[in-house]
């Protein structure tokens, strides 16, 4: 498989277990860098939705990661490329998007140094055996101390996702990650990319779709038809006001990632105990 960064193989280990091989797509110092970048933000971090480094190897011609397998693609795939006997629910929609978020929270506040992602997105979110997210690839995150922004000569991440904020300042802050998740959140809800020539001139940016519909308080009309059928409207309105306070350009007005993932718990449990008799 292809990835970004290089291909991706399926191997076994002597034991049976089987494992993701991730393998440089050239030999560069920059590509090398990305790889050992990876090796020490990942050796930091122990959490069930991100996923497992288990090993490297770096003297070799072409860098490798080794890591556990996740057997169920990308969100990416499952929302854009769905199967139709299997077309993502909201239930696990909204379950995901909750992980995705404890995962960056924990990046940002839990871990021994914060840490950055600095690329999420739809195609850096796996699925595991039972469908539970695994965020991954962390080539371009950064490790920063508590008193420091991280300031950039050249803008990361993927053009859709990117927080506009960060692209004019060069400053990535644990804001502009929940900018990035804020796109996740209304790629889960609209079923839509990013940027699609599909859509008008002015709203080829998916954002800037979701934006002027809720300004217009037409978001039940632009919403995934596979998510509207479950009588979860409450729920899904309320996840839809969370990701446009996300995806606020000015960053001060944004939550945390841990407001996020607070936010989105408390969400489950409001409509939860609201369907209890």
């Amino acid at each position: 498989m292809k990835g970004g960064k290089g291909t991706i193989y399926k191997d076994m280990l002597s034991n049976g277990r089987i494992i993701a091989v991730k393998k440089s797509k050239v030999v560069d110092e920059g590509q090398v860098e990305q790889f050992i970048n990876e090796v020490v933000i990942l050796s930091q971090i122990v959490h069930r939705n991100i996923v497992k480094l288990l090993g490297c190897c770096l003297e070799t011609d072409v860098p490798m990661l080794i890591y556990e397998f996740i057997p169920n693609g990308t969100l990416s795939q499952h929302i854009h490329d769905p199967n139709e006997e299997f077309p993502l629910p909201w239930e696990m929609r909204f379950r995901i998007a909750t992980e995705v978020a404890g995962a960056l929270s924990y990046l940002h506040q839990a871990a021994s140094i914060p840490i950055y992602h600095r690329d999420m997105k739809s195609t850096n979110i796996l699925l595991d055996d039972k469908y539970k997210a695994k965020v991954s690839d962390f080539g371009t995150s950064t490790s920063i101390d508590v008193d420091n922004t991280h300031l950039t000569t050249r803008v990361q991440g993927t053009f859709g996702y990117l927080d506009p904020e960060y692209f004019q300042s060069r400053q990535f802050i644990d804001k502009s990650d929940v900018y990035f998740f804020g796109v996740v959140i209304v790629e889960l809800l609209i079923g839509q990319k990013p940027i699609s020539s599909n859509r008008s001139q002015e709203s080829r940016s998916l954002v800037t779709y979701f934006m002027e519909s809720m300004q217009e308080n037409r978001l039940l009309e632009i919403l995934d038809p596979r998510i509207l059928n479950k009588g979860q409207r409450e729920e899904i309105i309320d996840v839809a006001h969370l990701a446009r306070r996300c995806l606020n350009l000015n960053g001060k007005k944004r939550p945390t990632m841990k407001d996020v993932a607070a936010e989105l718990e408390g969400i489950r449990i409001s409509q939860r105990s609201s369907t209890i008799p």
